[in-house]
């Protein structure tokens, strides 16, 4: 028989975060860790409990085990990644390098290895939630609402994107953070450790491949409806370019 969840109420501004961990102490530890920092807390056991409770829960955010019975984590951010662009930060108890990488071309926002601290892990949450919420603009404030770039558009307040046609484009919170910096800085050859910074440590487990395998997933979702060459030029020993003109709307 299918447990309840786990649910930790707090006030209805809070954060809620669904954790998929099917080991009951850590999925314990987390919650109460969660809950002590001001976060609404959902906690379940495995995909099917997942999927059962995401329909009558409003979700911020899903912290989400790789090694689950059933479907593994991996499976089910591809499954999550194919109906939006939901939040989501990986645990795991592996800590190689493959499979931080596979979680980034997967698209998740973040990856934390096991055992974690306290402290790492609400930075980690709240740097995504950080990305994933448009503050307001104070009173005065000359941002634009837009950008764009050769025919493309990126929506400021939405956190959207819009290819030539008109269609929007699925990002993820880093990817849209990496766009973001390029279309910051264009023109301007940026270095891996640059990116590093400009995202505000939004990569997960940074270093050279990951950064690498990000900008390798923008540039697919970039690429030009008509052929061309890359918008995001690799410039040898150096870094990243982009090679358009940025427009504010």
């Amino acid at each position: 028989m299918m447990a309840s969840p786990l649910t930790v109420l707090l006030p209805s501004e809070a954060a809620h975060i669904l954790l998929v961990e099917d080991d009951d102490g850590m999925r314990v530890l987390v919650t109460r860790i969660l809950s002590e920092s001001g976060f609404r807390v959902t906690g379940c056991r495995n995909g099917a409990e997942m999927w059962s409770f995401l329909p009558d829960l409003t979700v911020d955010l899903v912290l989400l085990d790789v090694m689950l019975p059933g479907a593994s984590g991996f499976d089910l951010l591809r499954a999550l990644r194919a109906r939006g662009t939901l939040p989501v930060i990986m645990l795991s108890a592996r800590n190689e390098e493959a499979d931080r990488v596979l979680g980034l071309e997967l698209g998740a926002d973040d990856y934390i290895a096991k055992p974690f601290g306290r402290p790492e892990l609400l930075a980690r949450i709240r740097a995504v939630l950080r990305r994933a919420t448009i503050a307001p603009m104070p009173a005065g404030a000359a941002r634009p609402e837009a950008l764009t770039f050769a025919g493309w558009r990126l929506d400021l307040r939405s956190r959207t994107l819009s290819d030539p046609g008109g269609a929007a484009v699925d990002l993820s919170g880093a990817e849209h953070d990496l766009l973001l910096v390029f279309l910051e800085h264009p023109g301007r050859v940026l270095g891996r450790e640059q990116i590093l910074e400009m995202s505000r440590g939004r990569l997960a487990a940074p270093s050279d491949r990951s950064v690498d395998t990000l900008v390798s997933r923008l540039r697919r979702k970039l690429e030009p409806p008509n052929g061309g060459g890359p918008l995001i030029k690799t410039v040898r020993g150096s870094g990243y370019m982009l090679a358009v003109k940025v427009e504010r709307a």
